[in-house]
């Protein structure tokens, strides 16, 4: 009798032993998604510190200048960094602040009657007739998601603004405290690869902090003139939203172009191509010329790994992944080429 019972135990056992893996593999898979999601939300927390870390070298950078023109202390020339930037900006806001209001006013309500006109013009062409198929249909829905999608970010703009901003004063103030901090984790066999390695990112930072700050400002002068002087409307508030978006490379200046043909074509066609050709020569100039001669400590980024760490960035963290790609991507070669490829050199 114990016999007959042994292949229905077997049986059971064979049961119970398949429903066990099977909720073993959900509760991997499960994990693996948890795991997932929460690598995701921290590396866009990441993304909020290396931020911080650019305003934090933007602060010593402005408090170096100070210090060599005035010697004055440290200390005092870190709080004149600090409080001269924002004087700067509220100034800026407060002289700039009506004329950029009424401006913005203006552009709300000729946009979309230029638009209209524009598709107007564009249809009476059989290769404006496709463009406008192919913008208007479902593909436009798309667009319209993909692009709301990638300008999203985790905790919302303001938000972000206010961590990054706060984060970027708590470095001003104690960096050695942090940059220690990151050497003292390190064996000591690896405390003076440590301090190279954070010594070339500064370097590497700071030249794309500057690079970019001056081309922002340059591309800015030089839009906002030509503009004016074509007699294009809302001319500083084109140049201004020029200079915001020179933060993205490549992407950045094609997006900028779009409002200013648009507007041109309120005036003529002769204009709006006028007016491309502008957006192009001054982005020529400034990408190709002043960039690259300010930008000397930075490494030097292949572009189609630029657009690629973009495009990638992009999409994982939005409008602030998109900005902060080649910063991180110079980060990333920098420690590549530190961790991997010296040691590579070195053994061959």
């Amino acid at each position: 009798m114990p016999d007959s019972k042994k292949p229905d135990e077997k049986v059971t056992r064979k049961e119970l032993s398949y429903i066990e893996k099977v909720w073993h593999t959900v509760a991997i898979v499960a994990l693996l998604v948890v795991v997932i999601l929460i690598a995701r939300i921290a590396f866009n927390v990441l993304l909020m510190v290396l931020a911080g870390v650019l305003i934090s070298v933007y602060f010593h950078g402005l408090g170096d200048i100070i210090e060599r023109k005035t010697k004055f202390s440290r200390r005092v020339c870190m709080i004149l960094s600090v409080a001269v930037s924002f004087i700067i900006i509220a100034l800026l806001l407060w002289f700039m602040g009506t004329k950029i209001q009424a401006q913005i006013a203006v552009l709300n309500d000729t946009l979309p009657q230029t638009i209209n006109t524009a598709k107007a013009k564009l249809a009476e062409s059989d290769i404006g007739a496709k463009i406008l198929e192919y913008f208007t249909g479902d593909k436009s829905e798309k667009l319209f998601v993909t692009a709301q999608h990638f300008f999203s970010t985790s905790f919302g703009v303001l938000g972000n603004l206010y961590i990054i901003l706060f984060l970027g004063i708590f470095f001003t103030a104690s960096p050695n405290l942090y940059k220690d901090g990151i050497i003292k984790l390190m064996p000591d066999s690896k405390k003076e690869l440590a301090q190279n390695v954070l010594d070339r990112i500064s370097l590497a930072l700071k030249g794309w902090l500057k690079g970019t700050m001056l081309s922002m400002v340059l591309i800015t002068i030089l839009i906002t003139t030509g503009l004016t002087i074509m007699g294009i409307p809302v001319a500083l508030v084109l140049g201004l939203i020029t200079g915001i978006l020179k933060l993205i490379p490549n992407f950045g200046s094609l997006a900028a172009m779009i409002p200013g043909v648009l507007l041109a074509l309120t005036v003529s066609i002769n204009t709006a191509i006028a007016t491309a050709l502008l957006y192009m020569i001054s982005q020529t100039i400034v990408s190709n010329i002043v960039t690259p001669l300010i930008q000397k400590r930075m490494i030097d980024i292949p572009p189609a790994l630029t657009i690629l760490s973009q495009v990638i960035m992009g999409t994982l963290c939005g409008a602030l992944g998109v900005i902060l790609a080649v910063p991180l991507l110079a980060i990333v070669i920098i420690l590549v080429d530190e961790l991997y490829v010296k040691k590579i050199n070195d053994l061959g």
